[in-house]
């Protein structure tokens, strides 16, 4: 038996081993799998089709695959504003392109200045002749602005559009945290500084309010501008002024509203809008489905075009979504990762340097320690222009005071010059309960701060020192920079948020334009000719299976699981439940905010959501709304 029991081992031996080899053989198989990047040989002749399921943001998040599958949730899509320019630029010399499709079915939105520039880029490719077309179930503002570039606009009958504006609300917690006994104790300096007002106060501030109504005033006249200068026939005052009687004589109608205002040209379902592409760009020999049409899709398609590299390089550090300390991102600005990526390239011999911003901001010392780095080129003499994005404040102000040159578009949202910093205590809580601190001090500062039994005297006031004296040095940077009196940006500071516009009257801003100005500029400064240089993106890796998980996750979900989700389904109890999904995410980011801060904050709340994750990329309103209702 003891010999039968050694070849029984040495079996079961051989059994781990070959499957230890067959799990091993499997993962670098999904690892191959996931790291495929689109195949370039999927581009033939027909349309160019961007299925725009997603939000257009500055800088992609990755995707954590092991954790998308688990969890069932299909991870939200991201295109890059600059590829979605690159690809349309690309296809307006391409002659395989016959034309342009946008999918906007499930565009997600983004943001203002993003969206102008691949209007423009529309626009260039219309002016190669080649039509742009749109289609989608519901419009809304995001959309409109896109697809007002657009040769036709297309939109299901079942459907319609609607125009609703910039604004809504915030949730304000004074009354809710008295209830509770929590003492939020709020630090700092701002008349203007609204991103505390949540914790101290029931309603926004008179200040809050006069900056928000200058601000989204001046963002709504910039967003009927574009649309009514690409769109001119399009009725953008009558559907504004009086959206009631607009729909109403349309019988409550959307689609047939949409169409009378002239927001779009056609009513049609997918199926007839593809016949229509099909007579432009060719019908598609391999599929006989209604609708189809001869086309490349967009990531192929871009992985066909990647860019020449002559020259020399100029190095593009990208500074997207919250600036938190430590190595959070791409699509989170940390600030040790974006530092180590400018130190790391500080020896490359970069011709010159563009910092380009698309930030709310966020810590205060993480956005000093990308401006330190940022400023170590400036002390080589290596030139160093700043561009923003969509949002560029606070803390993404901060960092641009490194820079020789700032690049702002009028939709740009900047300034927000000002600090803060919450830390709640909890001694009246502790009180109800029947929890009592004692103890003793050798001095003032002895086991402080202490959230149970609450601060001394001389904590609070050195807490707000503190915060005092980080808005002085926020002021001095900015005062250097600009060529200010520090009088003249306390005056324009105080966390007042500009609009690009009149930021660029008040000194803020040098000049507008978007990322492609502001490396011609610096390539000038350096002295190079058109064609002698090339664009570096600092650390960039392109997420590659992002398209892999989505089509894992959608496809092992069963059908009663997904039934609703999605912006394409459900109906209006769906979008109940989606809106208090929404609230929930608000209200997490806000206790997150009081509870989870680190350190002086030099953010700005009143700033519209440009990240995917926040509240606002759970619920598109309006364009949200019409989907459910009209989803088939």
């Amino acid at each position: 038996m003891s010999f039968v029991g050694k070849i029984w081992k040495v079996l079961v031996g051989i059994k781990d081993g070959l499957v230890l080899v067959f799990m091993l053989l499997f993962f670098v198989a999904l690892f191959g799998i996931l790291s495929a990047s689109p195949n370039p040989g999927q581009v033939r002749e027909g349309a160019l089709y961007i299925d725009l399921a997603g939000f257009v943001v500055e800088e992609r998040s990755p995707t954590d695959p092991f954790t998308a599958i688990l969890t069932g949730e299909a991870p939200v899509r991201e295109f890059q504003a600059r590829d979605l320019v690159r690809a349309l630029d690309a296809a307006a010399g391409d002659d395989r392109v016959k034309a342009v499709v946008f999918d906007l079915t499930m565009f997600a939105g983004g943001g203002q200045v993003h969206l102008q520039e691949i209007g423009e880029a529309i626009e260039r490719v219309k002016k190669a002749d080649k039509p742009v077309l749109t289609y989608a179930l519901a419009y809304g503002d995001d959309h409109l602005h896109l697809a007002s570039h657009a040769s036709e606009i297309w939109v299901d009958p079942m459907g319609g559009a609607l125009v609703s504006g910039p604004g809504g609300s915030n949730l304000y917690y004074a009354d809710l945290l008295d209830r509770l006994s929590i003492n939020a104790r709020i630090y700092r300096v701002g008349e203007f500084k609204s991103a505390v007002e949540p914790y101290e106060r029931n309603s926004m501030s008179a200040e809050a309010r006069e900056n928000l109504e200058a601000l989204y005033g001046a963002l709504w006249e910039e967003w009927q501008a574009n649309v009514k200068t690409a769109r001119p026939a399009a009725q953008i005052d009558r559907v504004t002024s009086d959206p009631v009687g607009w729909i109403e004589a349309s019988a409550g109608d959307l689609a047939d509203a949409a169409l009378d205002a002239k927001l779009v040209d056609r009513l049609g379902s997918r199926a007839e809008f593809g016949e229509r592409v099909a007579e432009i760009a060719g019908a598609d020999r391999w599929n006989k489905r209604p609708g189809a049409f001869a086309k490349s899709d967009y990531a192929p398609y871009l992985a066909d075009i990647a860019p020449d590299q002559p020259g020399k390089a100029i190095g593009v550090v990208t500074v997207a979504g919250n600036i938190v300390d430590g190595d959070a991102g791409p699509g989170t600005a940390g600030g040790t990762r974006i530092a180590g990526l400018l130190d790391d390239a500080l020896d490359d011999d970069l011709a010159g340097l563009v910092v380009r911003v698309n930030s709310p901001g966020g810590s205060a010392l993480a956005s000093d320690r990308i401006r330190s780095a940022v400023q170590r080129y400036r002390d080589k003499g290596v030139p160093v222009a700043v561009s923003f994005g969509n949002i560029a404040a606070s803390g993404g102000y901060w960092v641009a005071t490194a820079g020789d040159r700032i690049f702002a578009q009028p939709e740009t949202i900047t300034g927000s010059i000002g600090v803060f910093a919450v830390l709640p205590t909890f001694e009246q809580a502790a009180k109800r309960i029947g929890v009592t601190a004692d103890g003793f001090r050798t001095t003032p500062l002895s086991g402080q701060p202490d959230v149970i039994a609450g601060l001394t005297p001389e904590v609070d006031t050195i807490l707000q020192a503190t915060v005092g004296d980080s808005y002085r040095d926020f002021i001095a940077l900015v005062s250097k920079s600009r060529g200010l009196s520090v009088e003249r940006v306390d005056a324009i500071a105080q966390g007042r948020v500009w609009d690009g516009g009149t930021a660029r009257q008040i000194g803020l801003v040098d000049q507008f334009g978007g990322l492609d100005d502001a490396l011609a500029w610096v390539a000038a400064q350096a002295e190079l000719e058109e064609g002698d240089w090339h664009p570096r993106f600092l650390g960039e890796t392109a997420p590659r299976y992002d398209s892999l998980i989505r089509q894992i996750v959608t496809g092992a979900a069963a059908p009663a699981a997904n039934a609703g989700r999605g912006a394409g389904g459900g109906d209006l109890f769906a979008q109940a439940a989606r809106q208090r999904e929404s609230l929930i995410t608000r209200i997490a980011a806000d206790a997150e905010r009081l509870s989870g801060t680190r350190g002086v904050q030099a953010y700005c709340l009143a700033c519209p959501g440009d990240t995917p994750g926040a509240a606002s990329r759970t619920a598109k309103g309006w364009v949200e709304v019409l989907m459910l209702l009209f989803a088939k």
